[in-house]
């Protein structure tokens, strides 16, 4: 598939697209015309690529431990990915990601009580027994 439909299908811009190439981290055919070919795979790749992304890691660090990862349930162990310098990255990786989910849960938490303040003060029942459902 061109770079087109592989947006399309993954709801990742064109422009994305290429700029994880230039990061080594798709890595497409070209054609003769020097079009860029995606296969069926890319799909899966650029969804766990977005996946990773979206939890706060870098590229550098994506670039050094994608090709391990077949999917997320299939993690595969290389010699290469258990040097103690890649397991320091992950673990601090790890670390810096509990300490948002820590963070988005206090914030979650506040905004819920705040809501059931409103609600009291208001009278208004609660939703689903959830504040601010």
């Amino acid at each position: 598939m061109k770079i087109g439909e592989l947006s399309r299908r993954t709801g990742v811009p064109a422009r994305m697209l290429r700029y994880y190439e230039e990061q080594d981290l798709l890595h497409p055919e070209r054609a003769e015309n020097g079009y860029r070919r995606y296969g069926p795979s890319a799909v899966q790749r650029v969804q766990q690529i977005r996946g990773l992304l979206d939890s706060g890691l870098t590229t550098e660090i994506i670039r050094r431990i994608l090709p391990f990862l077949n999917a997320p349930d299939d993690i595969r162990l290389h010699p290469e990915c258990v040097t103690p310098d890649v397991v320091g990255l992950l673990r601090g990786e790890a670390e810096r990601i509990q300490q948002r989910i820590d963070c988005l849960t206090r914030n979650r938490d506040a905004i819920h009580a705040y809501l059931a303040a409103v609600h009291r003060q208001e009278g208004v029942p609660e939703q689903d027994g959830t504040p601010g459902a």
